[in-house]
């Protein structure tokens, strides 16, 4: 079906609407299905941006018409006095950079070509200073990767983030199922109590009748007219309800002109059960609760690897290969090249730190502890859930044709005590109470309908698996980032 727009009008063809019509409206076009989309959306792009993050990236930086004409300090190497000279200079530099993190070390890797040129005015000098091949590396040791975790743990974060929008998906299906069967419940209620208020018209004529021909009493006759106008009343709070129900199922739809709109109740319920062990495997495979806890886990380590890594010694390998020349034109920068290399270590090492640094690791790692704990609590509770709804869904079926079966039964009920009371043969009140279990049962009915539905979707979401057609929820999440 294609979606709808925010205060349009119900398609003629959709104006009998089943559950599945308006489970795919609210899927397309409600703001709840807006907001997943848009929160998938946040979670690919920071993906995105980390593997970005991973491939090398090309720069080029410069200072431009830097123009300097001013007094500077300057130091007599001889003597080492200090004297204030003019200074009438401009420099520029530009640098041509090709950089590339390397997550398995932590370390980066440069590929860079420099250029520097300063003129001299006051001597009218000029000179260029220039490297055009530079490579360079620096690599840290025994210190934090960041790099390194954030490769474990972004890729689990984006595939959490598609479970996530197909469970939401199913959120979206579960409450608006719940609007459809109020709805559907207060459209029952108000074509019966249409129906009710027409026989009472009736019967209230008949036994007017009667008591002109004296074979009813005036009681009975107060009575049915009684019985009539709270038909009546009833009649109108039907329909107030009715009204706010189809106001708040065609407001999540954002659906304006539903004035026609009819729904139509499921027919049957599928004779549908299901095995524990399957939707535990099922749901361990599907949703995100693997990979929530793998997360969880990830993140403890990682917090615990920091940890480690700012005590000790820290130290840093800095190193660089390449040429270099300078010279009054740019020629003569760029030739007869020279020799430059650099290497070096740079040491950090605390000699006493009062405990901070092995507090912060006994910290990381009773973290660790408690994360894995609560893990495994987790998902044991985690199964229980699934078994207990399993339980329920695989009940839910008997007692729908149950309540189906009372439903009929009580309809029959009605239609003989209808006629019944027509012969004259029971009073008033025998009359309403066949009304009251008529009205009841078919209430139950449609509650019975609406718990079934509600608990196979909540499986479904749990799962994330079509148990009616045997096959997993997917998403086009290619043509979904396109829209």
């Amino acid at each position: 079906m294609t979606a709808l727009m925010a205060g349009a009008s119900l398609p003629l063809s959709a104006q009998r609407l089943t559950l599945s019509h308006v489970i795919t409206m609210a899927q397309e076009n409600s703001l709840d299905a807006q907001i997943a989309r848009y929160t998938y959306l946040g979670s690919y792009w920071k993906y995105r941006s980390f593997r970005a993050e991973l491939l090398p990236s090309v720069n080029l930086a410069g200072s431009l018409g830097n123009f300097n004409h001013s007094s500077v300090e300057a130091r007599d190497a001889e003597t080492g006095r200090v004297n204030l000279v003019d200074n009438n200079s401009m420099t520029n530099t530009a640098t041509f950079s090709v950089d590339q993190q390397i997550a398995a070390t932590g370390g980066k890797v440069s590929l860079q070509s420099y250029l520097y040129r300063l003129d001299q005015f006051t001597y009218h000098e000029k000179t260029n200073n220039s490297q055009p091949l530079r490579i360079s590396y620096t690599q840290p040791l025994r210190s934090y990767n960041a790099l390194k975790w954030e490769k474990k743990t972004e890729p689990v974060k984006y595939q959490i983030a598609e479970k996530t929008y197909i469970a939401n998906m199913q959120d979206i299906t579960i409450k608006v199922a719940n609007l459809f069967f109020n709805v559907l419940a207060a459209q029952s209620d108000y074509r019966q109590s249409q129906q009710t208020v027409n026989d009472r018209e009736k019967l209230f004529e008949l036994a007017q009748k009667r008591l002109r021909l004296t074979t009813t009493t005036k009681s009975e006759v107060l009575q049915m007219e009684l019985s009539l106008i709270n038909a009546r009343m009833t009649l109108n709070e039907n329909k107030i309800t009715l009204d706010d129900a189809m106001y708040k199922l065609f407001s999540y739809l954002r659906v304006t002109d539903y004035e026609r709109a009819e729904l139509v109740a499921p027919e049957a319920v599928p004779d549908l059960v299901v095995s524990t062990d399957e939707v535990v495997v099922k749901a361990i495979n599907n949703s995100s609760h693997t990979l929530e806890q793998k997360l969880q886990m990830l993140e403890a380590q990682q917090n615990l690897a920091q940890a480690k890594s700012t005590k000790g010694m820290q130290m840093t390998l800095s190193s660089e290969l390449g040429f270099s020349q300078k010279g009054e034109t740019l020629n003569s920068a760029y030739s007869r090249l020279k020799d430059n290399e650099i290497i070096g270590l740079t040491l950090s090492l605390p000699i006493f730190d009062w405990g901070v640094a092995k507090g912060k690791v006994k910290m990381a790692q009773a973290n660790l502890d408690v994360v894995r704990t609560k893990i495994e609590q987790t998902h044991l509770d985690y199964l229980e859930e699934l078994r207990k709804t399993v339980s329920q869904f695989n009940a839910q079926p008997l007692q729908c044709r149950n309540a189906l079966r009372a439903k009929e039964i009580a309809m029959e009920r009605y239609d003989i005590t209808h006629r019944q009371f027509e012969a004259g043969a029971i009073s008033v009140t025998d009359l309403n109470t066949a009304q009251v279990e008529m009205e009841s049962a078919n209430a139950q009915y449609i509650s019975q309908l609406k718990t079934f539905w509600n608990n196979y979707y909540t499986l479904q979401k749990s799962t994330l698996y079509d148990w009616l057609h045997h096959e997993d929820l997917r998403v086009d999440f290619e043509s979904l980032r396109k829209q």
